[in-house]
């Protein structure tokens, strides 16, 4: 097990600058398009896909959530202990909302949490999946999936018996996951929401 606190520091910032790596932003300028000045203005997956299509929506999706994945599995395999884990989970989190590479505005981070969850339940995230994949099927609302996401992890990692300090994180997460869709929230309880389409190329 690794104990150094200069090391911990390091994997934590490391963490921090991966999540920071806005992928929307830089594949959205490959085709001319920039996520930030289209749709709602989010660097994420969705909006990407709606800016620049499908492919470029699920590229944007596996490299966001691979900036989740990554920094929390390497601190697996070189025995960083649960709780430097978690905050290094939580610190590519932080990375993709407050990316030092955007001047701090970035997206919801919903992709990013993926990613950190895979690396610690892959189990747990299975079943969150197909709870996300059925309200979205219902009501076509990426966003309302992402919320009820977000709430059921936490709950589902607790009910796993999973380490103490990834359930913490996880409900920290989805606290701000939920906090970052509050206009989504407003819109979906005034009706207004934009469901997503895959219609288009």
């Amino acid at each position: 097990m690794v104990n150094n606190n200069a090391i911990n520091v390091l994997l934590i910032v490391l963490a921090y600058l991966i999540g920071s790596i806005p992928v929307g932003v830089i594949l959205g300028k490959m085709k001319g398009i920039d996520p930030r000045k289209t749709g709602s203005g989010n660097i994420g997956a969705t909006n990407v896909m709606r800016a620049g299509g499908k492919a470029l929506g699920i590229i944007t999706l596996l490299g966001d959530a691979a900036k989740g994945f990554i920094p929390v599995i390497l601190a697996r395999v070189l025995g960083f202990d649960v709780l430097i884990i978690a905050i290094v989970g939580l610190a590519a989190f932080l990375g993709h909302i407050f990316p030092v590479f955007l001047r701090f505005k970035g997206g919801k981070g919903v992709a990013t949490a993926l990613g950190v969850y895979i690396a610690i339940g892959p189990l747990v995230i299975l079943g969150a999946f197909i709870v996300f994949v059925i309200v979205f099927i219902i009501w076509r609302y990426v966003s309302l999936a992402s919320i009820v996401g977000a709430i059921v992890i936490p709950i589902g990692l607790y009910l796993a018996k999973a380490p103490l300090g990834f359930v913490v994180m996880a409900g920290l997460i989805g606290i701000i996951v939920i906090i970052r869709h509050k206009e989504n929230i407003s819109r979906l309880i005034k009706g207004t929401e934009n469901k997503l389409s895959f219609k288009k190329a």
